[in-house]
């Protein structure tokens, strides 16, 4: 498996399970099952709903010995109704607590947003709270002060544009070490791969294959199928490989890690084995020509009327 450093020299697997979506009743045994596989990377979030279950799997697999603590790279996310400065601590203890963790290898910024306490999912404008009555910073000196406590090895990001991380690194002088964001064909983000390699920021791609299982109502009508894409396939069918395959090793060519989420014992060991799959130059370039700039998961949710993430300032684009 290729890694990717940081600065004091621990490593990053490229590729991870991801779990959002997974059901509890489902992740448990996916990742029994992805860590006998060979994965040593999790992605987990507060708001995926399953860290309990995913935390049963991780002691499950640590007493049989399939593999130790130090071994396995698990990732976590605060949720945006926990921003304030007295209310990130507790977030992280809580997912610490349900993965049945002492410490989390990276902790991220889920998004760049702030709903008010209690808030799950807003439903109107006044559950939103705008960043300039809790900052960004306000979030990331806490989370720098959990590092400091040791709940925490790394801090990152997650849903940042350049013009934020400019911010955040200018205001805080703490670089974020990891920016998560959607990444594939039709969404190359060649700037911000330049961003983050000048700037020794890792970038982890999610919804790499297209996310074809998010929600309905997050879907648009006739949206394009990175999976079906004939570009896509033709380069499959030339390496007797999958789609998900060339998706996944595309990515890694890149030099970005990639979480592709499955809970298909099959589907668990050919995403692994992507790593193996070699893509040419005419490959890449072929892949290349399918950016268009287009997300599967927009923020909408963040856009109600009224809300002070209505106007465009999201992606600041």
């Amino acid at each position: 498996m290729q890694l990717l450093k940081f600065s004091n020299n621990d490593s990053m697997p490229m590729i991870g399970l991801g779990t959002w979506k997974s059901k509890p009743a489902q992740v448990y045994n996916a990742i029994r099952q992805a860590l006998a596989s060979g994965y040593r990377h999790i992605d987990c979030a507060a708001i995926y709903g399953n860290e309990k279950e995913v935390g049963q799997a991780l002691k499950q697999v640590y007493r049989e010995g399939t593999v130790s603590r130090e071994e396995v790279w698990v990732t976590s996310k605060l949720w945006n109704n926990a921003h304030k400065k007295e209310d990130v601590a507790n977030a992280l203890k809580q997912t610490l607590n349900n993965l049945g963790l002492d410490y989390l290898d990276l902790y991220l910024i889920h998004w760049p947003v702030v709903f008010r306490p209690g808030v799950i999912y807003p439903k109107k404008a006044n559950d939103f709270i705008s960043l300039s009555k809790v900052p960004i910073l306000e979030t990331w000196e806490s989370m720098a002060a959990c590092v400091k406590s040791g709940l925490i090895r790394h801090i990152g990001v997650s849903n940042f544009s350049i013009k934020k991380l400019d911010a955040l690194i200018c205001e805080s002088g703490i670089k974020p070490e990891v920016n998560q964001i959607e990444l594939h064909p039709f969404l190359q983000q060649n700037k911000m791969i330049a961003y983050c390699k000048s700037n020794q920021i890792v970038l982890t791609a999610y919804s790499p294959l297209g996310s074809s299982d998010r929600p309905a109502a997050w879907k648009s009508q006739n949206e394009p199928s990175l999976i079906e894409n004939p570009i896509i396939l033709e380069i499959a069918a030339k390496h007797n490989c999958t789609p998900a395959q060339v998706l996944i090793k595309w990515a890694v060519v890149r030099g970005t890690a990639v979480i592709p989420k499955s809970v298909t014992p099959t589907h668990l060991i050919e995403n692994l084995a992507a790593m193996d799959i070699f893509l040419s130059e005419q490959d890449m370039e072929a892949i290349a020509t399918l950016d268009a700039h287009s997300r599967y998961i927009p923020g909408d949710s963040w856009k109600i009327p009224g809300s002070p993430y209505a106007d465009g300032n999201l992606w600041d684009e």
